[in-house]
This record gives structure tokens, sequence and C-alpha cells, in this order.
């Protein structure tokens, strides 16, 4: 569950905040002025963020080699002229 809050009420019960989601594993969106602006989230959902990130990452790297030994490489200097650098 998402629970929103104001960026300065959350200031003010930060401590209040950091034990609810330590222990009932909500998650906080700050907002300021209506607009959302940040979250607090147990740091189980930041581990299961990275580990995704992760995976994301050696896919491009994966897809990227695959690439280059598909269809080479370009010298810097060529690449600079072709984009008018």
């Amino acid at each position: 569950m998402s629970i929103r809050k104001d960026f300065y009420q959350a200031q003010r019960e930060i401590t209040k905040i950091a034990n609810h989601i330590a222990f009932c594993h909500d998650r906080y969106i700050l907002t300021r002025n209506g607009k959302d602006l940040a979250a607090i989230v147990p740091i189980e959902d930041l581990k299961m963020l990275e580990t995704l990130e992760n995976e994301r990452d050696i896919e491009v790297a994966r897809r990227v080699d695959e690439d280059i030994k598909k269809h080479g490489t370009v010298k810097w200097k060529d690449a600079k002229k072709d984009l008018g650098l």
C-alpha cells in the first residue's frame, strides 16, 4: 500500500514513518504542492528494484555485445566525422 504525505509533514514525522515502513512494509510517496516528489520504500523493495536494474543492465550489455559481434565497431574519428564533431 502507498501512503501519500506532504514532504514537510513527513520531515516532522520521519521516525514514525520509518518505523511504519520497516514493520508494515508500506510505501510512502512524498509530495510537494500536490505533486509526487519522492518515495520512501521498505529495504526489501529497494533490493528488488536494484536486482531488476542489474538484470536489465546485463541484458543490455549482452545485446550490445551481440551487436558488436554482428556489425563490428566504428573508429572514434569516423564517428566524430559522421556526427559533424
